[in-house]
């Protein structure tokens, strides 16, 4: 065995590295394409108006809450949770109808009891 060989490789490698660097590096500015406009201006898309996501904030204004029982007496006067219910199973605007919130499914209908 050749005990250099190892240590000749090694520096053929460190040698040739740089050289690869160099040879993938474009050191050539580039073209502008043939129907580049005469003027950078030109080149410039429009300017866009600034707009601020602040603008129309509206600060939290603290609401007036009503009594719990007197929330719980309007949710009985409509009809309690079937009114909320049916006002989602009304149509939609494409035509469809949802399906009806009163048919209860029970979930363990399948089971052994």
């Amino acid at each position: 065995m050749h005990p250099h060989l190892p240590v000749s490789w090694l520096l053929a490698f460190a040698a040739c590295t740089p050289l690869a660097a160099f040879a993938q590096a474009d050191t050539t500015p580039p073209t502008p394409p043939a129907s580049a406009p005469a003027s950078p201006a030109a080149s410039r898309p429009a300017q866009a108006t600034y707009r601020s996501v602040f603008e129309g904030y509206q600060p939290f204004t603290e609401e007036k809450v009503q009594a719990w029982k007197d929330s719980n007496n309007t949710v009985e006067k409509i009809g309690g949770w079937r009114a909320y219910a049916k006002e989602v199973s009304e149509p939609v605007p494409n035509g469809q109808q949802a399906a009806p919130a009163t048919k209860a499914v029970d979930p363990h209908a399948g089971h052994k009891h």
